[in-house]
């Protein structure tokens, strides 16, 4: 945690109210995002109980799972959900324009521009919490290798034809969400408790109930008030006035109503399959009708609560303006989604158990590599957040006092000039070290020259002046200009060239042969009642 977001909690707890740790809203909200609500059963992990999920906050779709151990039941969910999930996404799908993009020439190993088609926009998805995205990796993972009857006639349980291919995306999402910056698959409270700093824990921010009351408290309370009512409050029965924001249930709830409700459902579905006469069948199915409708009213009472918290939210996200380069990372969201939608065109198989040893450097690389340029992106976006780094001695902001002209020495002498930064902030410098600022959106760098009193720094500019052998206009500070320079660069570089998969050392699993394909998941004993 840095200085400035720890000062930015202790002056919520002084004024009861979360203050903001940003200026800009630093992710991507799309106009028509897929809010996914998701409810699982104690005791059964990965066994959904429900979910609320679409695209119009005033008419959710809500899917139950009356007895969430029966595995045809929870296919039926699963397929539900891929009939509401894919064509959201098939919509983004269709939609491309030309773009041009960067690839390594298979000849001469340069990196060249390609004309590719890009998709316009992409799908968004939204779920409450961070333990929603663990549920939808879960999802992905559990779903990706199923069997459908067409592919194996023989697999038992054969899941509906589109749960495969829902597992498949689910996956793709929950490894994007891993990218730093990535806004393909986000978690509201994650979001939410970047651009506000409450007078909480970070664990106590993943409710996201007690997150938006410190956020936006009712009029008469202060943040922590709300925020343990939020927590604690319930109603005369005993449950609680707002549910945690899913997957979870509250022990409450699951033992007083959800189990009974369930029972009520397994004894109706019992006392249907041993009816004999045609009119005592009827009896029995309005019976059961009535059991499972119980079972989904309980499902809706602790799902829509949450479904209202997560657009509230969204409405806070969007006061905002977005930072500059947001739309950049949205774009890099946007590449991956068309290479994902062109794998599973072309028929390939689905995304492995495990990484071969050359993609998962790839991953963790990629991964590396966009925390640094989130961070710095942030920080050029955000005077709030530059504030947090000139703390720390990253950066430094001042008054241009001087500049003087001065050149390289060689043949062909280029300007070097000399500028002086009259500065507060006390910037860890080494000698000759390097130091960057933002012009027109492009880094340029600079060389740290010396001191010359307290507080007065003297850097050279030393690139981005154009090739003139005087300086382009506007390309060097003028006396009175107020600059900002970095001492972290604001771009990353690229790391060690990886070998290709069939060239991988036996030291790291290789080289591989051919892949194995993926075997069904098999049959336990708890996939039968």
């Amino acid at each position: 945690m840095s200085l400035i977001t720890t000062l930015a909690r202790l002056e919520a707890v002084g004024s009861g109210r979360a203050q903001p740790a940003a200026t800009v809203r630093h992710r991507h909200l799309s106009d028509r995002p897929l809010v996914f609500v998701p409810l699982t059963t104690a005791g059964e992990t990965g066994a959904p109980l429900g979910a609320l999920v679409g695209t119009d906050r005033d008419a959710p779709r809500l899917l139950a799972v009356p007895q969430p151990r029966d595995r045809d039941l929870r296919f039926a969910f699963l397929a539900d959900l891929a009939d509401i999930v894919l064509p959201y996404v098939d919509a983004y799908a269709a939609s491309v324009e030309a773009a041009e993009r960067t690839e390594t020439d298979p000849e001469t190993g340069k990196r060249v521009k390609v004309e590719a088609e890009l998709c316009a926009d992409a799908p968004q998805l939204i779920v409450p919490s961070r333990a929603g995205l663990d549920f939808v990796r879960l999802l992905g993972r559990s779903m990706r290798f199923r069997r459908t009857a067409e592919q194996d006639p023989d697999a038992p349980y054969p899941a509906p034809p589109r749960v495969p291919l829902l597992g498949r995306w689910l996956t793709h999402y929950g490894e994007r969400s891993r990218v730093p910056g990535s806004s393909l698959l986000l978690a509201l409270t994650e979001v939410l408790s970047r651009h506000w700093a409450t007078g909480q824990s970070g664990l106590e921010d993943q409710h996201l109930g007690a997150l938006l009351a410190w956020i936006d408290p009712p009029d008469g309370l202060t943040g922590a008030e709300a925020a343990r009512r939020a927590e604690l409050e319930r109603d005369p029965a005993g449950q609680l006035l707002c549910p945690p924001a899913g997957p979870a249930t509250d022990p409450a709830f699951d033992n007083k109503l959800l189990a009974p409700a369930i029972e009520r459902y397994d004894r109706a579905r019992t006392a249907l399959a041993a009816a004999e006469d045609p009119l005592e069948a009827d009896d029995r199915l309005a019976a059961l009708t009535a059991a499972e409708r119980d079972v989904r009213d309980l499902v809706a009472s602790r799902t829509r609560p949450t479904w209202d918290a997560v657009w509230r939210g969204l409405d806070l996200l969007r006061a905002l303006p977005a930072g500059a380069q947001v739309e950049g990372r949205w774009t890099r969201d946007r590449w991956s989604f068309t290479g994902h939608r062109d794998r599973v065109l072309a028929g390939e198989p689905p995304q492995p158990r495990r990484d071969d040893a050359v993609t998962a450097a790839n991953k963790l690389a990629t991964r590396e590599r966009e925390q640094g340029r989130l961070e710095a992106q942030e920080a050029l976006d955000d005077p709030l957040v530059m504030a947090g780094r000139r703390l720390t001695g990253e950066a430094f902001a001042g008054e241009v006092t001087d500049v003087v002209p001065a050149y390289s020495e060689g043949k062909r002498p280029s300007p070097r000039p000399l500028v002086t930064v009259r500065t507060d902030d006390r910037p860890h410098l080494a000698e000759r070290a390097k130091v960057y600022r933002s012009l027109n959106g492009r880094p340029q760098s600079a060389e740290y020259v010396g001191c010359e009193g307290d507080g007065v720094l003297v850097v050279r500019i030393l690139d981005k002046m154009g090739r003139g052998k005087e300086p382009e206009p506007g390309s060097v500070p003028e006396k009175g200009d107020r600059v900002c320079f970095t001492l972290f660069e604001h771009e990353q570089r690229g790391g060690a060239k990886l070998p290709d998969p069939e060239e991988t050392p036996w030291t790291h699993g290789g080289p591989p042969g051919e892949p194995a394909p993926e075997a069904p998941d098999t049959v336990t004993e708890e996939d039968v009642l």
